[in-house]
């Protein structure tokens, strides 16, 4: 896989990175990533990975941009109120990066359809805000063998894990909280999910490439507030319906 003089460029703060180099940069350009949800954390996640060179993205998202999403959601302009996201996404993903070939996915993700989605691509993102869709996608990657990169954020507070087979996600989140709360509800500073977004496309850029250590059965948990992080381990639940009878 060889680079065009106008990629040498683009990537030449890659291509001298000694955990990167050329043979990295053929890594991403080869990699097929899918974010799940374009909202506060799919979307600047969106934006890095299409600019470090990711030669594939799906965006899976059903909904359309309101202006209550601008004040996080960078992927999106005041002209943009009432269109599909996916759609948005991939015009300004274009405009960004055109070497990069972004699938619009214009549709809910539910435990019917999602091993097939995941089943096209070899990373997955998760950055939505519900459960029953993250512990969806969880249960397909498992099944499908994809190392997953899920990231969440509410208020000042974010977190970003990689769960690749043991522990899965469901071993960390074992049924749905009863007193779920969503951004709507509780409330979320915008540039908080710029700072949980760009770590989940730099979580995925080290998977890609193989550099360093990423969080895989960790948790890094980020407290905007105290401006302090913490990264806790997750155990494997060895009575998890998803991955507990795995080896």
């Amino acid at each position: 896989m060889t680079f065009s003089d106008e990629e040498v460029e683009r990537y030449a703060r890659h291509l001298v990175l000694r955990e990167v180099g050329g043979p990295g940069q053929q890594r991403l350009k080869a990699a097929r990533v899918l974010i799940v949800g374009a909202g506060g954390l799919g979307a600047p996640a969106a934006l890095y990975l299409a600019a470090a060179g990711v030669g594939a993205l799906g965006i899976v998202d059903p909904d359309t941009v309101s202006l209550s999403n601008l004040q996080r959601q960078v992927l999106y302009r005041t002209g943009d109120d009432g269109a599909p996201k996916v759609e948005r996404a991939a015009d300004r993903l274009a405009e960004l990066n055109p070497h990069v070939h972004v699938e619009p996915i214009d549709e809910a993700v539910t435990a019917d359809n999602a091993q097939a989605l995941v089943r096209d691509f070899d990373w997955v993102l998760d950055g939505t805000d519900d459960f029953a869709t993250r512990l969806a996608v969880n249960a397909a990657c498992v099944a499908e063998g994809k190392t997953l990169v899920s990231g969440a954020i509410g208020r000042w507070t974010g977190q970003v894990g990689v769960f690749a087979g043991r522990p899965c996600y469901q071993c960390l989140v074992p049924e749905i909280p009863p007193d779920a709360e969503t951004c709507v509800a509780v409330g979320v500073v915008g540039a908080l999910g710029g700072v949980i977004g760009s770590m989940m496309a730099l979580e995925a850029v080290k998977l890609i490439v193989g550099a360093g250590q990423p969080l895989s059965g960790r948790l890094l948990v980020y407290d905007a507030l105290a401006g302090e992080s913490r990264t806790v381990r997750i155990g494997a639940d060895p009575q998890c319906p998803v991955c507990g009878g795995e080896h």
